[in-house]
């Protein structure tokens, strides 16, 4: 419908033109064109309802990277507001089925893996690749300029920072690799992580451990399996610190890692803290300046709704200056001299200058489409149908519920007894329930402790059904009971 649209407005007005009367920067330049205006609340005023400005029809996109100061976060983008159409929950679930085409054809629980993106998200994509195809890449690219910038102004709405400290990558893991090898140790320096630590960060430890004689240091966790403050705190008065690397959600269950609690600590000490923030952001609020992170690190495909092979990286402003990348290119810095060369101001020096375009302009409507529903509201959501998951799955024989953690979040680690977790993944993926595996590989330092090989991951979101779970615990009670013999 929305192709069908588009060739009849190329007919009268052309594509340009058409793109242009729709306000095609911003989130209100990519919605569906068949949808009308009024399900896409607070876009005509282009005041975001979560408390923050949306960029609706004749909203400024501003002037991108490096050109505004940090906002103001005393009212973050969902914080205590919800749209107008939203249930006492504070979400409409039905309206977001809707706006969820996946939603008709599965039950989708590996929102940990890549969630279902919601229309909007699938049109700016398309729209943007139709153009590249119509008029080049180099041209789209151009003409997609605001759009591309509107992007680094959602996510810094979205963390609470400025523009100009968020740069726009690959995936999460290359936003981390970017600021951790940017980063300089010293032999004997210590680098403090926790035992939730993800095997990409991890080898990365190794690797500069080896290279360097920085020594890694476990903190154990606390009886609750979330890392221990008070040893951290103690470990970190010692000094020598040269970094504490945290995983704010594990891949492997619902743990939340106090993060916050974390800043303060090395905020005191006056250590770096690098946060991977890949699991949390896009289901929990997450305020860069709350938790005193000085970098984060993020993907678009995962809780945020965002395409493949997309994701960000903030780093505070005061710390970029300690940071030179470890690979530039003449997007990253500028060749002044025959001898010489500077490094750009702002977080754009983690970037490269070939980007995926249409990828990055649709991240900025899914954070943008996320912040209209509210950070606040989408985790009560998660939070209520995911315990709700782990105390139906508690009471079925044979199933045992792995999450660790004081604070839990939408994913659900489990376990059945007798049945391999590629078995019962692949057994309700042709019933039309997406799950996945996690494997003692991805976390190998929680897993080995624990003794566990794999479990099955099931994730929620806000998009999900209380009848779906009903369901899903319906099939693994039938496959336990099956594996039990009775």
């Amino acid at each position: 419908m929305a192709r069908l649209e588009m060739q009849k407005a190329d007919d009268h007005i052309g594509r340009r033109e058409f793109g242009r009367r729709l306000g095609v920067m911003g989130l209100a330049g990519v919605l569906p064109l068949e949808l009308p205006r009024s399900r896409w609340p607070g876009l005509e005023t282009g005041v975001d309802p979560g408390g923050g400005h949306g960029m609706g029809i004749g909203a400024s996109p501003g002037a991108g990277p490096g050109a505004g100061s940090r906002p103001d976060t005393s009212s973050r983008p969902g914080a205590s507001s919800r749209p107008p159409d939203a249930t006492d929950s504070g979400i409409d679930v039905a309206r977001a089925r809707r706006e969820t085409p996946g939603c008709s054809r599965v039950a989708h629980f590996n929102n940990a893996g890549a969630a279902l993106p919601p229309q909007p998200v699938l049109d700016a994509l398309l729209r943007h690749l139709q153009e590249e195809a119509d008029v080049g890449g180099y041209e789209a690219a151009d003409a997609a300029a605001a759009q591309r910038q509107s992007t680094y102004q959602a996510i810094a709405r979205l963390l609470g920072c400025a523009p100009d400290e968020i740069a726009l990558v690959e995936n999460a893991t290359r936003g981390w690799d970017m600021a951790f090898y940017s980063l300089r140790f010293r032999p004997g320096e210590r680098i403090l992580t926790s035992a939730a630590e993800y095997a990409s960060n991890y080898i990365a430890y190794l690797q500069v451990a080896r290279q360097t004689g920085a020594v890694i240091e476990v903190i154990p966790n606390d009886e609750h399996g979330q890392i221990c403050l008070d040893s951290l705190e103690g470990s970190l008065a010692k000094g020598g610190v040269g970094l504490v690397g945290l995983t704010h959600v594990p891949t492997n269950g619902g743990l939340v890692n106090p993060a916050e609690e974390v800043g303060r600590l090395t905020r005191a000490a006056g250590v770096p803290y690098l946060l991977d923030a890949c699991q949390s952001v896009g289901q929990w609020p997450v305020d860069v300046d709350a938790i005193g992170c000085d970098m984060l690190s993020v993907t678009g495909r995962k809780f945020l709704r965002g395409p493949r092979a997309t994701g960000f990286l903030y780093v505070r402003r005061s710390m970029m200056e300690r940071m030179e990348p470890p690979l530039l290119d003449l997007h990253a810095a500028e060749w002044v001299a025959l001898d010489r060369f500077e490094i750009h101001p702002t977080a754009r020096r983690f970037e490269n200058w070939e980007q995926y375009v249409a990828g990055h302009i649709a991240l900025g409507v899914a954070v943008e489409y996320a912040m209209h529903w509210g950070m606040e509201a989408i985790r009560r959501r998660v939070t209520t149908l995911a315990e709700t998951l782990r105390t139906a799955l508690s009471d079925v024989p044979g199933v045992t519920v792995r999450d660790l953690g004081r604070e839990r979040c939408g994913i659900v680690s489990f376990t059945v007894e007798g049945m391999e977790p590629a078995r019962i993944r692949d057994t309700l993926r042709r019933r039309r329930f997406n799950v996945s595996v996690t494997s003692l590989s991805s976390t190998r330092l929680d897993m080995e402790a624990r003794g566990i090989q794999s479990m099955v991951r099931a994730s929620v979101h806000y998009y999900n059904t209380e009848e779906e779970v009903e369901e899903l615990v319906s099939h693994v009670t039938e496959m336990s009971a099956g594996a039990l013999g009775t």
